[in-house]
């Protein structure tokens, strides 16, 4: 699969460990950028064959539906195992050949600390793959291991044979690289105004029947399903309140933030 026209690139992708990251740290987001018109893709690593509850099967359509919601262009699950993301060569190489594929001008990366180890193995090994996908001299193939992926306009496999080189696929780096933090206890060093796309973002959320319904499987690590609606706002609060709105979701750049003009900052200091 040769790259895509720029114009057919994606603006925004996001990579996560499992179906359903994406939606509770930065589904508004890219929501709203679907809004406006940008092209958004999401990358999971895994298929969440290890989940507690449902399957990866499940996960499959409730991760399809939830693109639906959140008017996602492009979405694709890789073969990593659920529960062994690891940052190897291999898998570095899996993801810098989608990378190189979509194109994105901005990812979206986990925070690089958290509880599970899947997620913060997902953020190196995301950043590590963007710096490979630039990479001139290194050949890559269009990625063979994807076991589903699903576009704004139809649902395929990604049909080429394992290893068979793309000379088609160019280096391509993202020019922003930040980090979603809302599963971890960090300072943003910026949010993004979801007011108008919270009850979208929550929708996305609860596609996810296998999950979030209540059942006896999981009922002690999961919250029973009228709680969550309640979780879901009190962060989405918290973090608006930080940025002055209703409801904001959470990021952190490494860069300084450049300022052109201080009139126009805005967040009120006091």
């Amino acid at each position: 699969m040769a790259s895509p026209p720029r114009d057919q690139a994606l603006d925004i992708l996001a990579i996560a460990a499992h179906r359903d990251d994406v939606e509770q740290t930065c589904g508004g987001t890219l929501l709203k950028a679907a809004q406006r018109g940008q092209r958004t893709g999401i990358l999971d690593l895994t298929q969440g064959e290890m989940g507690t509850r449902g399957t990866a099967e499940d996960r499959a359509r409730e991760a399809d539906d939830a693109a639906r919601i959140l008017g996602v262009s492009w979405r694709r699950a890789l073969d990593i195992p659920d529960g062994r993301v690891e940052n190897t060569w291999e898998n570095r190489l899996k993801v810098a050949s989608v990378i190189r594929e979509t194109q994105p001008r901005v990812v979206i990366l986990p925070y690089w600390k958290g509880r599970h180890p899947d997620h913060y193995t997902a953020s190196l090994l995301g950043y590590e793959a963007c710096f490979l996908a630039g990479l001139a001299k290194l050949p890559l193939s269009s990625q063979p291991s994807a076991i589903s992926e699903r576009t704004s306009e139809t649902s395929t496999s990604s049909g080429q044979a394992p290893g068979a080189v793309n000379s088609g696929l160019h280096p391509h780096r993202p020019f922003k690289i930040i980090y979603a933090t809302l599963y971890y206890d960090v300072r943003p060093t910026f949010v993004v105004d979801i007011g108008a796309q919270f009850a979208g973002k929550f929708a996305s959320i609860m596609a996810y029947k296998s999950q979030f319904s209540d059942q006896e499987a999981g009922k002690d690590l999961f919250p029973a399903h009228d709680e969550i609606h309640a979780r879901v706002e009190a962060m989405a609060r918290h973090y608006g309140m930080l940025g002055g709105v209703p409801y904001a979701e959470p990021f952190l750049q490494k860069e300084v933030g450049l300022v052109e003009d201080l009139l126009a900052i805005p967040v009120k200091s006091i």
